[in-house]
């Protein structure tokens, strides 16, 4: 991924499953510079927001992702932590900022009730199924979590750490130091 000019650090599978119980978010750790070298295996791309209450996952240049977090941690203490609302006021700021416009990143976002993809188009997409990925390795984890929910019993963190770990043979800009968190019914 080319900024501008200037290298940009990428490279990074998130998925994310809802079910009955709650929601699991899974994410690698690698970061790669100019595309072409791994220069951090163990990153932490999944974090807790909110008293806990929100996952979030980021995708795309490591600055930029960050600088979208700390924005949208600042909508979930504005508007009480309702996800949702949150969600559409960050995608309009992020597609009306001069600023925020030009960062090259997208956020997966879920709490025990929704699940979303943001994106600086101004998108805020809650998949039909509750299963969501982004990143290179997005549609190789998004296609076994698919897969693993249809033909497999199985609780949604089992399902987002096996998606990881077929995504992570596949794609070269997602390794196998998974994070996982979840967030069940009940626990807040």
């Amino acid at each position: 991924m080319e900024n501008n000019g200037r290298s940009a650090l990428h490279g990074t599978t998130i998925v994310a499953v809802r079910d009955a119980q709650g929601v699991a978010m899974a994410g690698d750790g690698q970061i790669t510079l100019g595309g072409t070298m791994a220069v951090k295996h163990g990153a932490r791309k999944v974090r807790r927001l909110f008293r806990d209450r929100v996952l979030c996952g980021f995708a795309g240049s490591t600055a930029d992702a960050l600088t979208l977090v700390e924005k949208f941690e600042g909508k979930l203490e504005e508007f009480g932590g309702n996800l949702t609302r949150a969600s559409v006021e960050l995608a309009k700021l992020w597609r009306s900022d001069r600023y925020l416009r030009r960062l090259e990143a997208m956020l997966l976002v879920a709490d025990v009730d929704t699940l979303l993809v943001l994106s600086g188009q101004g998108d805020v997409i809650e998949p039909d199924d509750g299963v969501a990925a982004i990143g290179s390795g997005g549609g190789f984890a998004l296609a076994a979590a698919r897969a693993l929910r249809r033909h497999a019993d199985l609780p949604a963190a089992d399902v987002v750490r096996a998606a990881m770990a077929v995504a992570a043979e596949i794609c070269v800009y997602t390794n196998d130091h998974v994070v996982v968190e979840t967030l069940r019914r009940g626990d807040t």
